[in-house]
């Protein structure tokens, strides 16, 4: 039986933006259910912020989000992790890396490395910093 991962990406009333985002930039379909949309309201002013959402799409990306409610703690940024997306095509993965720096702090700028024909580092608006390559054969 395959296994999959999915990144979930935690935030604080910026899930939809950035479900919304990462659709503009990827395609999918978008799904979200708001706190409303469960009964689950414990602030009024956190009515319509995502409960669970997720953007899948057909050509492989998938990436999960929610809001965490302003009563339970969340230290944005302070457990990073990084979201890798790899591919083979080098015009796919510099097209994606153009709508993904929109916006963003580029770490390490998308070119040439040791390891493969392109690679890329930047943290986006919402803090998630994302990794771009495309992939090599590994000669080990």
């Amino acid at each position: 039986m395959p296994i999959t991962t999915t990144t979930h990406l935690n935030l604080r009333g910026d899930a939809r933006a950035a479900l919304d985002h990462y659709q503009s930039v990827f395609g999918g379909r978008l799904t979200a259910v708001t706190y409303k949309d469960t009964g689950e309201v414990q602030n009024e002013n956190e009515a319509d912020w995502v409960v669970w959402g997720e953007v899948a799409g057909d050509n492989g990306f998938h990436v999960m989000a929610c809001d965490v409610p302003s009563h339970l703690p969340l230290e944005q940024g302070r457990n990073p992790f990084f979201v890798s997306v790899r591919g083979d095509d080098t015009d796919e993965i510099s097209a994606l890396w153009q709508k993904l720096a929109e916006d963003s702090t580029v770490v390490q700028p998308l070119g040439p490395s040791q390891w493969a024909p392109l690679y890329g580092m930047l943290t986006d608006r919402f803090g998630v910093t994302w990794v771009l390559d495309v992939t090599a054969p590994h000669n080990g």
